[in-house]
């Protein structure tokens, strides 16, 4: 098979490559590109600035012009922030091509959005995903969400979960102390809700590291040092802003508790990049988060669940965290035994070009 007819044309948000705006949606599509050339097929990247979902004319101009130089029945893979807002630009397109669609987050789940807004987003990826010859979902749960959500034929939906990259078991500090977020600073990512637990314990021995851009919601992030000083937390929290590699490695190996407090979370990276250095794991038990975190080969949870939204629930965990020993050795040895589970990114890579496959493969036009 030449190499042409194992091509796929993967459109990316724009900053895909920003480091200063990392995100597990922008992870996610640089590893697969990665992993997909790796594999001996070609990736012909697009990368399309704008405000994505909701673009000015120029990106969706941009967008039109790179679909509409496509030859009919080409393999095109899409992340979701880009396609499903604008169905007018899409849809038309992909009855002539073997779209996929790769959702990491619906758009109209997005926390703080306008109800109008999200009703109109909502809409559109309805007809986008209703248009696209493959739909992808990052978990299980997000998945069964989809279908359900926007009444998707299930066989058009396949489930590809994030990649794991193995990494050395972090030392930690004191086995207890050091607590560590590492998400962007948004309102989704729920912050907040830990500062509001922490400052309920000034009285036990701990510090915070929350590691993620402040640039997506500056706002919130205002918000969000205003309360760290309400709370005398300014020695104790620290902001340490977006990090990659190396940096994020160490901040990772000084963790002995990585922290996620998500108001909604489709798969949740930060959960196995903690367990893939055996970290225990305390989040919100939200959405896709416990399927994420899962269980040890004796079914036992390599960390603590705690109801979304709730900061009195998130502190009693912390204390409990603090302040008993056999309950961090218990959790220590889950998250050990779960870091031996993980998938890495060679399996992702795998499941997405299967996928890719299979619409290669299908007869075309399709019906």
């Amino acid at each position: 098979m030449s190499a042409a007819a194992r091509s796929v044309h993967v459109f990316l948000p724009g900053d895909v490559d920003d480091v200063t705006l990392p995100s597990g949606g922008n992870t996610y599509d640089r590893r697969v590109c990665q992993g997909l050339a790796a594999a001996g097929r070609p990736v012909h990247e697009v990368a399309v600035g704008g405000d994505w979902p909701t673009p000015g004319a120029d990106a969706r101009a941009e967008l039109t012009r790179a679909l509409a130089s496509l030859a009919d029945g080409a393999v095109v893979l899409m992340d979701g922030l880009v396609a499903c807002g604008v169905p007018d630009v899409v849809v038309p397109q992909a009855r002539r091509l073997r779209l996929a669609v790769l959702v990491h987050l619906p758009l109209a789940a997005e926390t703080g959005i306008a109800p109008a807004l999200a009703e109109e987003l909502d809409a559109a990826e309805r007809a986008t995903l209703h248009a696209a010859t493959a739909v992808l979902a990052t978990s299980p749960w997000a998945g069964r969400r989809l279908i359900g959500h926007h009444g998707l034929d299930p066989d058009r939906v396949h489930v590809v979960p994030p990649g794991t990259d193995p990494a050395p078991l972090a030392p930690g500090s004191d086995g207890a102390s050091r607590l560590l977020c590492v998400a962007a600073l948004t309102p989704r990512k729920g912050q907040d809700l830990i500062v509001r637990a922490l400052g309920s314990l000034v009285d036990l021995p701990w510090t915070c590291e929350f590691v993620g851009s402040p640039h997506r919601s500056p706002a919130y992030v205002t918000r969000l040092r205003e309360q760290i000083a309400a709370l005398g937390l300014e020695d104790r929290v620290r902001l340490a802003g977006p990090r990659t590699g190396e940096r994020l490695a160490a901040s990772y190996a000084a963790a002995d508790l990585v922290v996620l407090a998500s108001r909604g979370e489709t798969y949740g990276m930060v959960v196995t990049e903690a367990l893939a250095r055996g970290i225990p794991v305390l989040a919100t038990a939200v959405d896709a988060v416990p399927e994420t975190l899962g269980h040890a080969p004796d079914g036992r949870v390599p960390g603590l669940l705690t109801p979304p939204e709730d900061p009195v629930a998130l502190a009693d965990a912390l204390r409990r965290w603090l302040g008993e020993p056999g309950l961090r050795q218990r959790i220590k040895r889950s998250a050990c035994d779960r870091r031996d589970m993980l998938d890495g990114w060679d399996v992702t890579s795998r499941r997405l070009a299967d996928v890719l496959e299979r619409l290669r493969r299908q007869s075309w036009p399709a019906t």
